[in-house]
């Protein structure tokens, strides 16, 4: 498979004429620069490294235009508690296959998915992990690079139980769990070039503290392992009462801190917060679109880079699916905060939409040589991008801006109307008792 690009836009800095070839995996094998497009490549006008979604709940999708009204957190969650319980394997694949689509069409090319919906509604198991293949066999039908992140969730509060809404959430206890993603771990090898199972820590709220240490040392080392962390004040509260320490100082008592763990959101932190996750070398994952639309906060990027964390972005609760406007609201937060422009360079947004992503993924970086060819073709003339820099698209440009989603080296096209009707008949389908 070959891919030329007339003008790649990598980090800020436009190449001319590169030259891709890829092999039957679709990791790129060879990389020319200033060369003429071969009669036997795809051509891309503009194009950019993929976008990674470093933190995805797929049926989230669903609640979009239904839970906007006044309230916080804790209200939408008992409407997603709602919508997380008529899930069945069948609707399940076929909502999360549009969802994947939406996210393909609008230029994310990987995608984290945080995975806790396991069980049947009463906690039974589903047979040869019925809902986790769905959502592997979603992701090959719409061709977006799936990184199932199979989520540890054993607790409904520091002490408390599941309650009946979590039950097909969680798992016995983590012996469970560590067995049920070994075998889950094994039933994927080989399902799909586009899916790998990495894990998740759903919170230190659902999580108990043994669990943690447990986890961070069973699990393989090359897997990555994604958290919830500090989203809510009250996670806070709660767990300085229970332990006397922060989630985050809790993780770095229990031994959960390292390179391969990305926490998401990572919103109400204290400056030692900050200097244990910068020492350690984690990744944080902000989703800017969702930590608006839910009242979340706004989380210290910049402190948080200054430490060295390396910032990725992610879809979150699927109210917008739009790596470019993640990228913007990380951007305006920041402006926000401290009342000051530019305090992310266009350079550094288009890393932290790419690069860092795969890598909080455990993805090699894309449209690199060893990396997967994964590349977004963009319209830098249109309504919204005319006159633009082509560093500064992630500042002016939108999903609609997509042309083109190169996956593997193959271009992927989704028909849109489609995507949508899809949508419909899905969402209409999970909310049919609510009519």
């Amino acid at each position: 498979m070959k891919i030329w690009v007339d003008r790649l836009l990598r980090e800020g800095v436009v190449e001319r004429g590169v030259l891709f070839e890829a092999d039957a995996a679709g990791l790129v094998v060879s990389e020319d620069s200033a060369v003429d497009a071969p009669p036997d490549a795809a051509s891309l006008d503009l194009a950019t490294p993929g976008f990674a979604n470093a933190h995805s709940h797929a049926f989230h999708r669903a609640l979009r235009g239904r839970t906007h009204q006044s309230g916080s957190f804790w209200t939408w969650r008992e409407l997603m508690y709602r919508a997380a319980g008529r899930l069945t394997p069948d609707s399940y694949r076929a909502l999360a296959a549009a969802v994947f689509s939406e996210m393909v069409a609008t230029g994310w090319t990987s995608v984290g998915e945080f995975h806790y919906v396991h069980h049947r509604p009463d906690g039974s198991a589903y047979p040869d992990h019925a809902m986790e293949i769905a959502l592997a066999d979603a992701a090959a039908e719409a061709g977006i690079r799936l990184v199932l992140l199979d989520t540890c969730y054993l607790a409904g509060g520091i002490g408390r139980p599941l309650s009946k809404e979590q039950t097909r959430f969680g798992d016995a206890d983590v012996d469970e769990w560590l067995s049920r993603w070994r075998s889950l771990h094994e039933a994927l090898d080989g399902r799909s070039p586009l899916v790998t199972l990495g894990a998740a820590l759903h919170s230190v709220r659902a999580v108990p503290r043994e669990a943690l240490a447990r986890v961070a040392r069973e699990l393989p080392s090359d897997i990555p392992l994604h958290i919830h962390l500090s989203e809510q004040p009250a996670e806070n509260e709660d767990c300085v009462a229970a332990f006397g320490h922060t989630p985050t100082e809790l993780l770095a008592a229990e031994g959960v801190l390292a390179p391969r763990l990305s926490v998401v959101h990572a919103t109400h932190l204290t400056e030692n917060d900050i200097r244990l996750l910068g020492e350690a070398g984690v990744h944080a994952v902000f989703c800017p679109t969702t930590e608006a639309d839910l009242g979340d906060g706004i989380g210290p990027a910049i402190e948080l880079m200054d430490a060295g964390v390396d910032i990725a972005i992610g879809s979150d609760q699927n109210a917008v699916i739009d790596p470019l406007l993640e990228l913007r609201g990380l951007e305006a937060g920041e402006r926000l905060r401290s009342l000051r422009r530019g305090r992310i360079a266009p350079e550094r947004l288009w890393r932290i939409g790419s690069a860092h992503g795969y890598a909080s993924l455990g993805l090699a970086a894309p449209a690199r040589v060893s990396g997967p060819l994964d590349l977004v073709e963009l319209d830098a003339g249109s309504l919204r991008t005319a006159g633009s820099r082509s560093e500064q698209l992630p500042l002016t440009a939108t999903g609609a801006d997509v042309r083109r989603t190169i996956v593997g080296g193959r271009v992927i096209t989704h028909d849109q109307t489609s995507i949508a009707e899809r949508l419909q008949r899905g969402i209409t389908a999970l909310f049919e008792e609510d009519r």
